[in-house]
């Protein structure tokens, strides 16, 4: 009987000693490699360096509002951290990026189900590790850290066209149905591994870092809300100047010096595509701010510095979707045209009497499809092997993708965000009172004012 008990103990012994040393060699077959400390390091530092540009843009817009929306202003850029920075991990991560449907991500990591510090970032489960896998050298979290600045700067820029007249309230819900029903579809499609757009597995669509899916998608959002919500009241007869250039050009230094993250960190990686898209980045903002000096000084006999600072946002949104596709001399061109063509769109709108305020659709629009146009002429395979070769190297098929890719875009967006907008406007409302817009939203919305009384009166006085 003892005998028995020692065999029986003895093969059980062996048996678990075999499901253990089986278990321990498929976790050690199966796991990922540890992250690579540069790599990590360099997307970090590129997720702050795009949370930067948030703050960026508040002081750009803010600047060229009246004094007394000042606030508003700003918090209509500030709050996207806020609302954004949790949707994101809930369920904008998870619909952009995991393995779905062509046109949207699954329902896989919500709430970061499934999303940790491994770095292949693959889903557990029946779907393939490389179907799934965009950064294999950072952890998976760094990469959704890294997109969610994105998903937050986006719905932003939309506030430049709806400046001084949106209900606040309105305004935060829009961010919500926005980000959720026209970026993550959009960034899926262009981005996400399977998406029917982009590089990996879709139509093959050329977007480094953004010209669809944050540019054009947030410009045409914001002209179809200027249109929805109608001209200001002292539009167009009683146009206020900018309350505070100074504002202008620290919001833009900001932004210009966030696009490096915005653009190089697109690479996913510390090496020569991060190198390409940085040197392209900083190329095409100082050729796109020469251009509007010129114009100004040609056209209208005095360079300004709003029109400096104009004319290097003009570049950095005309190279964004080709920064890790094209060489630097190409850059210098993508950053004249873009440039050239915004300036003369800025002027094309007030004709048309739409009160884009803060022209976001002239510069973000007009720049994001002529960036993307011209990234499918100067791609070239000679700087990034992962990408494609455009019109000049022989690839005319090219240009009909990306004016594909263009026009997706624009509808997605268009129609989206008029649905949105007339629900919000059925339910909530989208404006603030006529003696609200005329008195100022700071006080109204906010409680509080951005300059004190004694300030404001001084001013006003002079």
């Amino acid at each position: 009987m003892l005998k028995k008990v020692v065999i029986t103990g003895c093969l059980t012994l062996l048996m678990l000693g075999g499901l253990l040393t089986g278990n321990a060699w498929a976790a050690e077959s199966t796991a990922a490699p540890p992250p690579d400390t540069g790599d990590t390091a360099f997307m970090l530092i590129s997720s702050a360096l795009v949370l930067l540009m948030t703050p960026g843009l508040a002081f750009f817009y803010g600047g060229f509002v009246r004094s007394r929306n000042i606030l508003n202003t700003l918090m209509m850029s500030f709050v996207l951290m806020a609302i954004v920075g949790v949707t994101w991990v809930l369920w904008g991560y998870s619909l952009s990026f995991a393995p779905g449907l062509p046109f949207i991500g699954g329902l896989q990591w919500l709430g970061l189900n499934g999303v940790g510090l491994e770095t292949t970032g693959y889903l557990q489960g029946s779907a393939p590790a490389e179907m799934v896998s965009y950064a294999p050298t950072i952890p998976h979290q760094a990469f959704m850290i890294y997109q969610a600045m994105f998903a937050i700067i986006t719905p932003a820029l939309i506030s430049g066209a709806i400046a001084e007249r949106m209900s606040f309230r309105a305004y935060c819900l829009f961010v919500v149905l926005w980000s959720t029903f026209i970026y993550t579809p959009l960034a899926h499609m262009v981005w996400a591994k399977g998406g029917f757009l982009g590089l990996y597995g879709g139509i093959g669509a050329l977007d480094f870092a953004g010209g669809t899916v944050v540019h054009i998608s947030s410009a045409v959002s914001a002209l179809v809300a200027a249109i929805v919500l109608g001209p200001r009241k002292n539009y167009p007869d009683r146009l206020s100047p900018p309350h505070n250039v100074p504002f202008i050009l620290l919001g833009a230094g900001l932004l210009w010096f966030g696009w490096f993250g915005f653009n190089a960190g697109s690479a996913l990686s510390a090496g020569t595509v991060a190198t390409v898209a940085f040197v392209a980045t900083n190329t095409s903002a100082a050729a796109g701010s020469l251009m509007w000096l010129i114009l100004e000084a040609t056209l209208r006999g005095k360079p300004t510095a709003v029109g400096a600072v104009t004319g290097a946002v003009s570049g950095l949104v005309g190279i964004t979707p080709g920064a890790g596709f094209v060489t630097p001399l190409a850059a210098i061109l993508i950053g004249l045209i873009t440039s050239f063509l915004c300036f003369y769109a800025v002027s094309f709108k007030h004709k048309l009497r739409v009160d884009d305020a803060l022209d976001t659709y002239p510069v973000h629009g007009v720049g994001g499809t002529i960036g993307a146009i011209l990234t499918a002429f100067f791609a070239t395979t000679e700087v990034n092997s992962g990408g494609k070769d455009g019109v000049l190297r022989g690839n005319l098929s090219e240009l009909f993708v990306e004016l594909a890719a263009i026009a997706i875009a624009y509808i997605i967006a268009g129609v989206g965000t008029w649905i949105i907008l007339k629900v919000i406007a059925a339910t909530v409302g989208l404006r603030v009172p006529d003696q609200t817009e005329n008195q100022g939203l700071d006080i109204h919305e906010h409680g509080e004012e951005g300059y004190n009384s004694e300030f404001a009166d001084r001013i006003s006085n002079k």
